[in-house]
Parts: structure tokens; C-alpha cells; sequence
């Protein structure tokens, strides 16, 4: 898995309060229900973040991220993956998630960020984040000709296994944050991926993190407390710039 169990996400480097967080249901185009877990800040930046989840779905360690997230002034919403396997049930460290991996489609992620990106429309632009498994689909989506409504798409630790190379775009800008000591996505895989980028015109940033390991942002790995906020740094900047 990406995380360990008892991992939770860093602090941004600023912590506003949090006027509210609850686990919500979201219904996606193709009637899928699906759990997630909502977040709003007591003072909005005016921005919105999509959160997806490594291979566990709506574990714990995403809805503290959505919280997190508020705390930096976004309303969030993190999604679970296997509302149509597994239906709407808890995701703690007990659940067998890896049956449901198997069955995940990028056209399902596709379809319920699209629901948690409408549910997010109306707060300004809304942006996607994900980590392994959400992080590769997280850069796919908001990569996909148009950015299915995104303002831009950031990857951290992208496994690119679980999805295919940019078919189409340009989309909207794509940040992918890596560790350099992470062996899950070969550079080779990475190159090919960002050659795709170039190919149909979408912008693209990779930040490697030196000798930084898969799943680094992680408050329990004090070692890396200095990535950690670096890498919020560059969530902040990112999602700052002009659309």
C-alpha cells in the first residue's frame, strides 16, 4: 500500500480554522453512490481541491487530508473508488481494497471526480490532487483534452502503471511532486509520460524531491518535515497561478 496505516497527512504551512468537515455521499453521472468526505475552511481562498486516494480509497488519512486542506483555506472533497464493488462502507485498515483495485476503470474515476468537481463548482476553480494510484489518475484527468473542468491536476508519487498516456488535450496544467528515491514509476515511464504532455500542448511541472521515498508526505517521517512543506509550498503556488 501507499501509506502505512497509522499515517496521516503533514500541516500546511498555514492553518486557518476549519468551519465544518462530515463524510457526505455523491452520486456520479452513471448512478454510481459513492462515499467522500467534505471539508470547508472558515476563510475560503477561493479555491477547491479533489482529493484521490492511494489504492486504500477513503482511508482515514484522506479525510485528515481534506480537513488539512481546509485548514489552507480550500473546500475539499475526498472521494472513495469503490462505491460500485464494494458499495458505501467503511475504508478503515481492516478493508480488503486490493479486489476493487482490480475492478477500478479510468472511466469510473473519471465519472465520480466529475461529480465531486460539480459539488465543488460554484466555491472557483477546482483543482485535483491525488497520491500512487490517485496520483496517476489525478495528472491523467487533468490531462484529458479540456481538464474535465479542472484548473489543474497534481500527482504526488504517481504510480503510472494504473493508467494509460495522454490521449488527447491539451488539458489543464499538470504538477507531479516525486520522491527520488521512489522505485514505483521508472524515470523511463515518467519521460514517456511528460512526452505526451509535450505532445498535445499541456503544461507540465515534475518536482523531484531528492533521496525522498514513496508515500514521503507523511507527518510521522520527521525526516522528511522539510519536503512536506516544500511540497505543500508548491501546492500553494500551483494553484495560485493565473488560470
Amino acid at each position: 500500500m501507499c501509506h502505512s496505516t497509522d499515517s496521516r497527512p503533514p500541516a500546511p504551512p498555514v492553518q486557518g480554522k476549519v468551519a465544518s468537515h462530515e463524510q457526505i455521499e455523491l452520486t456520479a453521472a452513471d448512478g454510481n453512490r459513492f462515499l467522500a468526505y467534505r471539508a470547508v475552511p472558515e476563510q475560503p481562498n477561493g479555491r477547491a481541491m479533489v482529493i484521490l486516494p492511494d489504492i486504500r480509497g477513503l482511508h482515514p488519512y484522506y479525510r485528515d487530508l481534506a480537513v488539512r486542506f481546509a485548514e489552507a483555506g480550500f473546500h475539499a472533497i475526498a472521494i472513495d473508488y469503490f462505491g460500485r464493488s464494494a458499495g458505501i462502507g467503511d475504508r478503515s485498515d481492516d478493508f480488503a481494497f486490493m479486489p476493487h483495485v482490480e475492478q477500478l476503470t479510468t472511466d469510473h474515476v473519471r465519472a465520480d471526480a466529475r461529480a465531486a468537481t460539480e459539488a465543488l463548482a460554484e466555491v472557483g476553480p477546482v483543482f485535483i490532487v491525488g497520491f500512487c494510484l490517485g496520483g496517476a489518475h489525478a495528472v491523467r484527468q487533468a490531462s484529458e483534452s479540456g481538464g474535465n473542468g479542472l484548473a489543474g491536476g497534481i500527482g504526488f508519487y504517481p504510480t503510472l502503471r494504473f493508467v494509460d498516456d495522454p490521449s488527447s488535450g491539451p488539458g489543464a496544467p499538470v504538477l507531479m511532486l516525486r520522491g527520488g528515491a521512489d522505485t514505483a514509476t521508472t524515470p523511463e515511464r515518467f519521460a514517456a509520460f511528460e512526452a505526451k504532455l509535450d505532445e498535445y500542448g499541456t503544461a507540465h511541472e515534475a518536482v523531484v524531491f531528492e533521496g525522498a521515498p514513496h508515500s514521503f508526505f507523511d507527518r510521522s517521517y520527521g525526516e522528511w518535515a522539510e519536503t512536506c512543506q516544500a511540497a505543500w509550498q508548491k501546492i500553494l503556488d500551483f494553484t495560485e497561478r493565473p488560470a
